[in-house]
């Protein structure tokens, strides 16, 4: 039954791409402007949406998140997944939209790494960016090879309004390296990233991703969702990006987008 399973699922990715990506993946993008990359790392094997799109190259905003604490860690800026920033609210003073949208509410205290990445604290990566200062951040997001590795203008701002872009295909090929362990940074690195990372555990699958968004034109707003599925004894990297006119409408449809694919596709749960 389970190598029965898995036939099922090799066939349904070659279906897939045998239809194309515009045709296969276009129910999910229904009114959406959007890409879609999801690459299979036992069979070697690339299934995308709007492949033109998917090399294009926009602002990563916060699955940037993902590499900084990769820097943070290796320049030993942040020690561990627990290492507190204190919140100083004069330098970072609460803003409107911090009171009751998830995950700003929970801003405005002290913070760990672990407890940043999960409610996506802009300050405490504004601070640490800081800390390492723009040499050293220059120096590992060119050995990273990250999108254009742009990092021109203020060190705590350039993923977010400043240069630095990236396309889903460049997205997915920096989470493969970084799984496989393929980044000049430590072992003991990786693993704290890939704790804090994992979103959902069972005994079926584990999906760890970073979402991200932002404005990226006046009235445009790109949401991100970036990571990989551990299932069936295999890994499959994925990045989705998607377009609205405001941060409510791509927040949760990024994420939604996304795991309707996945479970399309046999690797998470309908």
């Amino acid at each position: 039954m389970k190598s029965m399973r898995v036939v099922l699922l090799l066939l349904m990715f070659v279906a897939v791409s045998a239809r194309g990506g515009a045709q296969g993946l276009s129910p999910f993008f229904k009114d959406t402007k959007g890409a879609f990359v999801l690459y299979d790392l036992k069979n070697d094997r690339y299934t995308r949406y709007n492949e033109a799109r998917c090399r294009e190259r926009f602002s990563p905003k916060s699955t940037f998140k993902i590499p900084n604490s990769l820097i943070g860690l290796e320049t030993g800026v942040i020690r561990d997944a627990d290492f507190v920033i204190p919140w100083n609210r004069q330098k970072y003073p609460p803003q409107a939209d911090w009171v009751d949208q998830y995950p700003f509410k929970h801003w405005g205290q002290d913070h760990t790494l672990r407890s940043a990445i999960k409610y996506s604290v802009v300050w405490y990566y504004r601070e640490l960016a800081l800390r390492v200062g723009a040499k050293k951040m220059k120096k590992y997001v060119t050995a990273f090879n990250y999108g254009n590795q742009d990092i021109s203008g203020r060190v705590d701002d350039f993923w977010l309004g400043g240069p630095l872009r990236i396309s889903a295909d460049e997205q997915v090929e920096f989470l493969k390296k970084f799984y496989m362990g393929r980044l000049p940074v430590s072992k003991r690195s990786v693993e704290i990233v890939k704790d804090i990372l994992r979103l959902e555990k069972t005994p079926e699958y584990t999906l760890s991703a970073k979402t991200g968004g932002g404005s990226i034109k006046e009235g445009t707003y790109i949401g991100w969702f970036v990571g990989y599925v551990e299932t069936k004894g295999n890994v499959y990297f994925f990045a989705c990006n998607i377009e609205g006119a405001s941060y409510p409408e791509i927040r949760d449809k990024r994420i939604d987008v996304t795991k309707r694919i996945l479970a399309e596709l046999g690797l998470l749960p309908k």
